[in-house]
């Protein structure tokens, strides 16, 4: 069996954060009193559209990171790319809060973007280089 302890702690990473995530939604669906939809709230739509995003981009990130350790890949390599979209993510849900805190949001989807686009092309090149 192969040992894959980079991904299984970015998986759990990213259930953590994905659990932090939705429970920013249930705070302002408890203060704004919604139980389905977003009520017209935009703070609301805000955390949910955070949530929804990192379920969009966490697992094509997982993915490739479990392949790529799968195939050998140097997992101190994995483990700061990783490391590295989830503090992009983190930046992102905080970014998403206020208008005001658009900059991190900006750094975190540049982050995120930055870290899934290196997964990509280091798995091409693994691929292309695998005999």
């Amino acid at each position: 069996m192969n040992a894959v302890p980079v991904t299984l702690v970015a998986a759990a990473a990213a259930i953590l954060l994905n659990l932090w995530l939705g429970m920013r939604v249930a705070q302002f669906r408890k203060e704004y009193r919604v139980s389905v939809g977003d009520g017209g709230h935009e703070p609301l739509v805000r955390r949910m559209r955070a949530q929804a995003n990192f379920v969009e981009h966490a697992p094509f990130f997982l993915i490739g990171l479990g392949a790529l350790e799968l195939s050998g890949a140097k997992q101190t390599g994995l483990a700061l790319l990783a490391g590295f979209f989830f503090i992009a993510r983190i930046l992102h849900a905080i970014g998403m809060d206020r208008a005001d805190l658009r900059r991190w949001r900006a750094y975190g989807m540049l982050g995120s973007s930055f870290a899934i686009l290196a997964i990509c092309l280091w798995a091409i090149i693994v691929a292309a280089t695998s005999s």
